[in-house]
C-alpha cells in the first residue's frame, strides 16, 4: 500500500522519480476508494446546506462543464483558470484521473474479484459500491465521480459562476461546496475515502477482507493528487490566498479522528454479526504471525499511549498520533487534555459498549476543537519544523509499535517538509538533497508484514535529524 503513497508524494520543485508502475497502482487504489459526496449526516452545515432543497440540489453533470469557453479545451491556457480541468480529469496515465475511472474500476478484475468474494448481484453492488464509485444524482454512473462530487450539485451556482461580478463567496453562497476550507474539503473527501453513513460509504471489514484497500487518510496527500488548478496571482486574488499545506495536513487529521469516532459510536456500526466492526481496529495488531512452538515470542511492542491488556484488538489510532503531534506545537494548552482522553478511549474499549461510546463522544469533541483551533492558525515555518521533531521525538515515537501510525509519521514529515517548500519558507534544492534520507524512511515501512518498530524509529529520526538542518 506505502508504495502507491511514495509514488505520487509530490515534493514541489524536487524530480523525485518513482516508477510508473507504482503510480498507476495508487491511482487505481484512488479510484477504488472513490470521492463522491453523499448525503452523510457527518458532513459540515456548509455541505449539507448545499443540499437543503430545489434548484440547489439538482446535479447537472460533466457535460454542463466541457464547453470549449468553460473547462473543456485541450490546453492550459485560460486566463482564470487553466480550462483543461475535463481533460486531466480524464487523464489515463495519472492518479489526477482517478476520480473519473471510479466506476469503471469496479468492472475490472479487481473489482469484479472483489464483487465474487462478497455475492454481490446488481442490487449488491448499488448498495455496497455506488456510494462512492459513483457521484449520488448523477444519470450517468460511467462518469464515475465527477466534478459536482467535490464542488458540489450545481443547480443553484451553475449559471452564475463564471458571469460578471461573481465571486468565489457568492458562488458558495449560491450553493458550490467551499473547497478553500481545510474543513469542508477533509469531510467531502473522508466520506469516501475513510467513510460516511451515507448509503453504500461505509467502508466495513469484510469488504477490506475481499479485497479492498486498506483504508487511511491524508488530505494534502489527496488535495496535490486531485488538484486541477494552479495557485497563481489570480487564484490568490480570488480564494485569498494559497493553500497551507501544512494546515490542510493537521485539519485533515482532526477530522479524520473526528470522523473515526462517529461513526464508531453509532450502534448500527459497532458490530457485524456477533464480532465488533473490525474496520475500526489496528490492522497489524492482529494480523501478525503466529508461532505455535516452545520458542514462540510475542512480536507486540508495549504502546504507552494504548494503555490495554495483550490480546485486545487497540483501536485504530495513526491519525490520533498524528493529531496528538500538532497539538504539542500548535495547542499545548489543550495537548495532554487530548492525549489523556484518547489513553480513557482505549482504556474504556477494555470494559463496555457504553464506557467506549461516552469516552469516544469526549475525544471527538477534543479533536473537534483541535480541528478549530488549526484552521485558523497560521502554521509557520517554525510551527512546522517543530511539528516534524514532535513526530520523532520520544514521546510520540514510543507510539509507533504498529505500521499504520509508522506510515502516517512518514507521510506527514514529507508532506510538511513539502509544505515549506511551497510557502518559500524552505528552498526546493535544500529539501530537495534530503530525498535520500526521507527514502530511507519510507524504506522502513515499505513492507507492512515485515515492519520492525525500532528499525522504523531509528529511520524517522534520522531524516528529521537531517531536515533540522534546514532551520
Amino acid at each position: 500500500m506505502l508504495d502507491k503513497f511514495i509514488a505520487i508524494r509530490r515534493f514541489a520543485g524536487i524530480g523525485s522519480a518513482f516508477p510508473r508502475s507504482a503510480v498507476m497502482a495508487f491511482a487505481a487504489c484512488l479510484a477504488m476508494a472513490g470521492a463522491a459526496l453523499g448525503a452523510s449526516s457527518l458532513v459540515s452545515p456548509a455541505v449539507q446546506a448545499q443540499g437543503a432543497g430545489g434548484s440547489l440540489r439538482a446535479h447537472v453533470g460533466v457535460a454542463s462543464c466541457a464547453g470549449s469557453t468553460c473547462h473543456g479545451r485541450s490546453a492550459a491556457d485560460g486566463a482564470v483558470v487553466r480550462q483543461d480541468e475535463l481533460m486531466r480529469w480524464q487523464e489515463e496515465s495519472s492518479p489526477s484521473g482517478a476520480h473519473s475511472r471510479a466506476w469503471r474500476v469496479i468492472q475490472e478484475p479487481r473489482g469484479q474479484a472483489i464483487i465474487r468474494r462478497m455475492g454481490l448481484d446488481s442490487a449488491g453492488i448499488q448498495r455496497e459500491c455506488a456510494g462512492c464509485h459513483v457521484t449520488p444524482g448523477s444519470a450517468r454512473p460511467a462518469d464515475g465521480v465527477d466534478c459536482e462530487a467535490c464542488h458540489g450539485a450545481s443547480g443553484g451556482w451553475l449559471s452564475t459562476h463564471y458571469t460578471v461580478g461573481a465571486s468565489h463567496a457568492r458562488n458558495v453562497a449560491q450553493g458550490m461546496t467551499d473547497l478553500t476550507s481545510p474543513r469542508t474539503k477533509a469531510q467531502v473527501c473522508l466520506d469516501c475515502h475513510f467513510s460516511g453513513d451515507a448509503k453504500g460509504q461505509f467502508i466495513a471489514h469484510r469488504i477490506m477482507a475481499a479485497g479492498h484497500p486498506r483504508i487511511s487518510f491524508e488530505l494534502d496527500l489527496f488535495t496535490t493528487l486531485q488538484q486541477h488548478h494552479d495557485e497563481d496571482a489570480d487564484y490568490v486574488r480570488r480564494k485569498g490566498g494559497k493553500t497551507n499545506s501544512m494546515r490542510m495536513w493537521a485539519v485533515g487529521q482532526a477530522e479524520a479522528v473526528k470522523r473515526s469516532l462517529e461513526l464508531f459510536s453509532q450502534p448500527a456500526r459497532a458490530t457485524d454479526g456477533i464480532f465488533p466492526e473490525f474496520t475500526f481496529y489496528d490492522c497489524h495488531s492482529c494480523h501478525r504471525r503466529i508461532y505455535d512452538g516452545e520458542e514462540g515470542n510475542v512480536t507486540a511492542v508495549p504502546n504507552p499511549g494504548r494503555p490495554v491488556h495483550l490480546g485486545m484488538p487497540p483501536y485504530n489510532d495513526e491519525n490520533i498520533i498524528m493529531l496528538l503531534a500538532a497539538a504539542r506545537v500548535v495547542a499545548p494548552d489543550a495537548a495532554a487534555g487530548f492525549d489523556a482522553r484518547s489513553k480513557a478511549f482505549h482504556r474504556a474499549m477494555g470494559a463496555n459498549r457504553a464506557e467506549a461510546v461516552a469516552a469516544a463522544q469526549a475525544l471527538r469533541q477534543s479533536a473537534d476543537a483541535l480541528s478549530s483551533r488549526f484552521a485558523s492558525a497560521s502554521f509557520t515555518r517554525e510551527q512546522t519544523f517543530a511539528i516534524m521533531e514532535s513526530i520523532a521525538s520520544d514521546a510520540i515515537g514510543e507510539r509507533f509499535t504498529d505500521y499504520g501510525g509508522a506510515v502516517q509519521s512518514v507521510m506527514a514529515v514529507d508532506t510538511l517538509l513539502n509544505g515549506l517548500v511551497n510557502q518559500g519558507m524552505v528552498p526546493a534544492g535544500s529539501a530537495g538533497n534530503l530525498r535520500v534520507q526521507i527514502n530511507q524512511a519510507y524504506a522502513a515501512v515499505r513492507d507492512p508484514n515485515g515492519f520492525q518498530p525500532f528499525a522504523f524509529r531509528r529511520a524517522l529520526g534520522g531524516a528529521v535529524r537531517s531536515i533540522r538542518s534546514l532551520r
